[in-house]
Order: structure tokens, then C-alpha cells, then sequence
């Protein structure tokens, strides 16, 4: 999770909030209103018409999303799709490729077999019979675009929520800045970018998190101005069995959830959509083969990693340049 912090005051210009429930968790917006720019409730109507068709296309909590029609049809089938949708697609297939199949969007089966899905009854480590079966249902390379068509050869289910906030922030960050608003903080689901000053001209503030699941504290503050920030933890959404740590992030190659010391990892860089998906492809792969593959990428990143006293973390150069450096 992120925070916004706020401070500041103009001359006559004022900081304008607003925000709500959205994809299972919350959103907000926060940003410097000049005079003769839109009225709130304007953006604010802008705003939730985008989490609106964000929901009705992606959603694997409603029945009638586009993506859950598609997850219901049987192998060897077609659906005609929007085009965010073909584009997240897309974007996990690089992913995926780029991970050498570590990270994939069709591993709700998986989810749902852990007990982590939207149908998963309990939280168990499966038989491996069970974990078998399953899949043979994932796999991106089951997937294929076919104009605006998405069609699979297995029935396979699709799954965005590694992706669908940090596509939305920069699609909630495209329509500000086509209303005119320059200066702005765009959260979703803890996703979140930042752009332009406050009104005393000091930059966004952003909180991270320290990976507790009793409490909220501020692991560091950071800088932001222009770019996707995005974190991914297994702090919160876990069970435990036999002694052993099951998180609700999984390798696609093996079938299940990780268990490395890696707890979180917080991903800086111009896309929020693709932060969001990098921080999830970190946190995968690890803290040795994640941390490679963010200096190979220039990628910034944030490690947090547990140790026998308790955390500690690593950043690496390009995350200082982006964030302004520690801030206290």
C-alpha cells in the first residue's frame, strides 16, 4: 500500500480530493485546481466512469465482466473484446516471456485451487494430483489475438488484478491531463502516480509501507513527480501449514505460491501499468533473480527482504534517481 502526504498552500489556487471504493479496495484523487479549471464533480464523474469500464471489462468478482464471460467459455473458443483488454494481454505476454514464464495472468486457476481466487473454498496445500490437473489449464502461451478477438486452446482463465489498478491509474492520469490538470496524485488499489507540485511547489510525498499485517507504518517517504509507483507484498494475504508460509503470489511454473524472504518490493518508473506488473514480476522471481533482472531492465526498485532481526531493505541507483534521493 501507498499514501499520499499533502502540504502546501496557494494563492487562490486550492487542493482538490475526492475518492472511493474501487476494485475490492479504495481510490483517490488529489490535485491542484486553478482557477477556470473543471469543477470537482466533473472530474470526479470523469474519473468514475474509467473504474466503472474498468470493472464491467475486468473484474473476476462479477459474473458479467468481459473477462469472466471469457474465463466460462471452453477450450478452443473466441470472444471479442475491448481493447484495454487486448492490450493487458499483450503486456502479460511480455511479462511472461520476460520471466521465462514466472509470471502469468492465467494462473486464477492456481488461485482458486490455493483457496487465494474468487471461487477458492480453502486455504490448503492441494494434493499433487489436484495441483497437476490444474495445470494444464495455465499457461499464456494458451492465449492468442486474433484481431479484436481473444481466443485460448485450453480452458484457461484469465486474471488482471497484477495489472488492472496500474493500467487504470494511467488511464485516470491521461484524462486529468486532458481536463487541464497538471499537478496530481492518481491512486488505485495502493497504485499510484505523481505529477507536477503542490501549491508551495514542493513535490508529492509518497509513504511506503513497512510489511506488517497488524498495522500501517511508514517504511521511507519518497519524491515523486512524474512517474507509476507501484508495491507488491505477501505480507498480508497468506495462510500457513506444517510450519511453512503460503503467499497469494505464485510461480506459473511451478504451481505454487512463493516462499523466498523476498516480502515486498516497490517498482518506480514512467508506466504505472507496467510498474505494477514489474513489481509482481520482482517479487516472483526473488531477491537474487529479481534484483538482476531490475539492474539488467534499469528497473527502480525497492527490496524489502526478511532476515533473522526482523527486515532489511535494498535500493538500487536508478530507484534513488527517480525518487529524489531519501527523504525524511
Amino acid at each position: 500500500m501507498l499514501a499520499g502526504v499533502l502540504a502546501g498552500c496557494g494563492n487562490g489556487d486550492s487542493i482538490e480530493s475526492f475518492g472511493g471504493p474501487t476494485m475490492g479496495s479504495t481510490y483517490s484523487i488529489k490535485y491542484v485546481r486553478h482557477a477556470g479549471g473543471p469543477d470537482s464533480s466533473q472530474v470526479r464523474r470523469e474519473v468514475e466512469g474509467i473504474l466503472a469500464d474498468v470493472d464491467r471489462q475486468m473484474s473476476t468478482y462479477r459474473s458479467d465482466s468481459d473477462i469472466e464471460r471469457f474465463n466460462d467459455l471452453p477450450a478452443n473458443s473466441c470472444q471479442t473484446m475491448p481493447a484495454p483488454i487486448l492490450e493487458l494481454v499483450r503486456v502479460g505476454e511480455q511479462l511472461s516471456l520476460q520471466s521465462e514464464g514466472s509470471y502469468d495472468l492465467t494462473v486464477e486457476p492456481l488461485m482458486n485451487l490455493w483457496g487465494f481466487g474468487p471461487q477458492g473454498r480453502e486455504e490448503k496445500v492441494p494434493s499433487a494430483e489436484a495441483l497437476a490437473e490444474v495445470m494444464k489449464r495455465v499457461g499464456h502461451g494458451h492465449l492468442r489475438i486474433n484481431g479484436d478477438q481473444l481466443c485460448k486452446d485450453a480452458a484457461i482463465e484469465v486474471d488482471f488484478n497484477s495489472i488492472a489498478a496500474g493500467y487504470t491509474v494511467d488511464t485516470i492520469a491521461a484524462r486529468l491531463e486532458a481536463l487541464g490538470i497538471h499537478s496530481y496524485l492518481a491512486e488505485a488499489t495502493g497504485e499510484l502516480k505523481a505529477v507536477g507540485k503542490k501549491l508551495d511547489g514542493s513535490p508529492w510525498k509518497i509513504a511506503l509501507e513497512e510489511p506488517r499485517d497488524d498495522q500501517q507504518v511508514a517504511e521511507r517517504i519518497i519524491n515523486v513527480d512524474g512517474y507509476g509507483v507501484s508495491t507488491s507484498g505477501d505480507y498480508r494475504n497468506y495462510f500457513e501449514q506444517g510450519g511453512q508460509r503460503y503467499s497469494h503470489t505464485f510461480d506459473a511454473r511451478t504451481g505454487a505460491p512463493i516462499t523466498h524472504n523476498l516480502a515486498s518490493v516497490t517498482v518506480i518508473i514512467p508506466s504505472t501499468l507496467m510498474a505494477d506488473g514489474l513489481s509482481t514480476l520482482l517479487l516472483i522471481l526473488g531477491p537474487e533473480r529479481g534484483w538482476d533482472y531490475a539492474e539488467k531492465h534499469n528497473i527502480g526498485a525497492f527490496f524489502v527482504i526478511r532476515a533473522d532481526t526482523g527486515f532489511v531493505t535494498r535500493t538500487n541507483q536508478a530507484f534513488e534517481r527517480l525518487s529524489g534521493g531519501k527523504t525524511e
